[in-house]
């Protein structure tokens, strides 16, 4: 098979989707991966150790979009890479359809399979393509809570861990999965005062067990919530429903009882966001203020640190590649049945359920014929 790996395009986007250990791999069992030209320089990868390790460098990415058979991105497709994609072309990517009406109709028009990272489950029902950047979003949120509380970004003046003589800060972590846990972890570090919110006693159980003394567990709903925002200096959204938009936890109403300058850190907006006045912001521009709320929202949180995030993430993501390179995604999806659930669209036809209901379009149940056709 003949894999393409462009540049990611979206804004401070600095991840790179194959190592070149990965390119190696794949020549050596007899496919062909092409790199567009810098594709792993914001991870400090150079063109010159694609090429070592077998890759052919392309100068533009309509040159990796017209020979693959399959993209392997990080970030879904941007508006520039749409006109690029051909039917029946594997992208195999974090896509987030369920927050993007716009791209799941533009994806369904070109009739390309859309593979997508956040929706495959492993063996153990788990989401192993997700944990990763999850993992680096969580601890990244308490990073990026802590310098946005801070009087010259507007802030309330906080320091999460406070001093002998003043309260730490308060913080709450919506949801407590993989984000969740990952950011109460790191804010106990910093000997903030943390509360987790989520609404799987079992799970709730658990992290009680793993956390420090200075994190509390608190079971989700709407009052629970309210109290929670009456207090907290930083909130982190963390919810998750896999493949679907994220429930909305926060109102516009709900910032009113906020304190000033308390910081949201929407780590969710990727899938729509748990706050209704979250937007996408980057991280060139990553904060606005409503209500006095500083509000942190940005839709590629890991791609900050690179370098980190490209080898966390291609640890998971190679072994798929991989299978589907070496069986295609036919084979490869019956041999690996959570590799079904990735399979989002097929031939212009929406084949996961929860983007279906999302925008209330047909669900068609994926079958092998509909990629064989």
């Amino acid at each position: 098979m003949i894999v393409g790996v462009p540049r990611e395009v979206k804004s401070d986007e600095y991840r790179v989707a194959m190592l070149p250990s990965g390119v190696e791999d794949l020549v050596v069992s007899g496919h062909q991966v092409i790199v567009e030209t810098n594709a792993g320089t914001g991870s400090g990868i150079p063109d010159e150790e694609y090429e070592a390790a077998g890759a052919t460098i392309a100068s533009t990415a309509k040159d990796v979009f017209s020979e693959a058979e399959m993209i392997v991105k990080v970030k879904e497709p941007q508006p520039e890479e749409w006109p690029l994609l051909k039917p029946g072309q594997i992208i195999f990517t974090y896509f987030h359809f369920a927050a993007d009406e716009r791209l799941t109709t533009s994806m369904m028009e070109t009739g390309a399979t859309a593979v997508a990272y956040e929706t495959l489950r492993g063996r153990k029902g788990d989401l192993p393509l997700l944990t990763p950047m999850s993992e680096v979003a969580g601890r990244m949120s308490v990073q990026e809570g802590a310098k946005y509380l801070e009087r010259p970004q507007e802030g309330r003046g906080i320091l999460l861990g406070g001093v002998p003589g003043v309260a730490p800060a308060q913080i709450a972590v919506l949801g407590g999965g993989v984000v969740g846990k990952n950011a109460a972890q790191i804010a106990a570090g910093f000997q903030a005062d943390v509360s987790i919110l989520d609404v799987n006693v079992d799970r709730l159980r658990y992290l009680e067990d793993i956390m420090p003394a200075n994190v509390n567990t608190i079971f989700s709903d709407r009052h629970s919530i309210r109290e929670q925002l009456r207090n907290a200096d930083l909130v982190i959204g963390s919810v998750l429903i896999p493949g679907a938009r994220a429930p909305r936890l926060v109102t516009a109403e709900d910032l009113k009882i906020m304190k000033p300058g308390a910081v949201i850190i929407d780590v969710c907006i990727d899938q729509g966001g748990c706050t209704e006045t979250s937007r996408p912001t980057t991280h060139a521009e990553p904060t606005y203020i409503v209500d006095g709320i500083v509000h942190y929202c940005v839709a590629n949180m890991p791609g900050a640190v690179g370098r980190t995030s490209t080898y966390a993430l291609c640890n998971v993501t190679f072994p798929y590649v991989k299978q589907i390179a070496s069986k295609g995604l036919v084979q490869a999806a019956a041999d690996e049945p959570g590799l079904v659930e990735a399979i989002n669209l097929v031939a212009g036809k929406v084949t996961y359920k929860p983007v279906a209901d999302t925008f209330a379009v047909p669900f068609v149940e994926y079958a092998p014929g509909l990629l064989a056709s």
